[in-house]
Parts: C-alpha cells; structure tokens; sequence
C-alpha cells in the first residue's frame, strides 16, 4: 500500500501490507497441500525438491537449491531425508568430487504419477487469471530479490 504521509502510514492495518496477503496466502496453500502430503509422508520443501527433480533429474545440490532459494546447508537435511525414505541418490560427481549430484530413484519417478493421480488443491482461479497471479507473484519476488541485492 502506498501512504502520501507520515500520518496514514502509522495508520495501516494489517491487512493492508502485501507481505501479510503474500505469507498468509502461503500459509493457506500450506493447508490445502497437507492432506495430500501427509498421506505420502512428506512436507512441502520436500515435495517441491521432487518437483524440480522430476523437472530435471540428476542436478547438483547447488543448482537445485538455486531453483528452491534454498541454501546448501537448509536443503542438504531435506535432501538426506528424501534419500532415506527411498525417493533419490546424492553422489558425488565423477568429474568434480566437491559436487553432489541428486538424482531420482524409481521410487521418486513414481511418486510423481501418485501425486497427480491425487489431483491438486484447487485456487479457484479461471486459468487465464491463474496464469496472470502467478506471472505477476514471481515479477514480485524477482523485484524484491533484485532491489534486496541493491542495498
């Protein structure tokens, strides 16, 4: 929300910040991804580390935690944890040993087909606005990356 002054910027409420719209909607997708999720056994950041492997399978650590925004130290228990459970492989690479290269199992490339056997929440957007929120969120975040590195 933009204020023109010292007075209406001590005035706004809560609702009024889209930092709040942007975390409690997170929250809300959160809630409606849970069911489907605790019935696998996984959380999000799990579920979205399968997503970008499933989208390009044997990644380094460090190229899928560029595409999560997640640091090596954040992703690497995630990573071990999917390991565990069956679902992928970190090795190192032949070529480069200070690299870790992940990559799926069968188990992990079936899970992908589960997953959308078990359909997804629903936004409620018709698809043309869903495509617009959805361009229009990551412009967001790219802006607030952006101007973050600038100061």
């Amino acid at each position: 929300m933009k204020t023109t002054d010292k007075t209406s910027a001590l005035d706004l409420k809560l609702s009024d910040f889209l930092c709040f719209a942007v975390y409690s909607t997170n929250l809300a997708f959160g809630k409606a991804y849970k069911p489907m999720l605790e019935r696998l056994g996984l959380t999000y950041t799990q579920y979205i580390t399968l997503v970008a492997l499933w989208e390009q399978d044997n990644q380094t650590v460090g190229s899928l935690g560029e595409k999560l925004f997640l640091e090596s130290n954040t992703l690497t228990p995630i990573l071990k944890k999917l390991e565990a459970m069956g679902y992928l492989l970190r090795q190192r690479d032949p070529e480069d040993e200070r690299q870790v290269r992940i990559s799926l199992t069968d188990a992990g490339r079936q899970l992908r087909t589960e997953l959308t056997e078990d359909g997804f929440p629903q936004t409620g957007l018709d698809p043309d606005d869903f495509v617009q929120m959805q361009q229009a969120i990551v412009a967001l975040r790219n802006n607030l990356i952006r101007n973050t590195k600038a100061v």
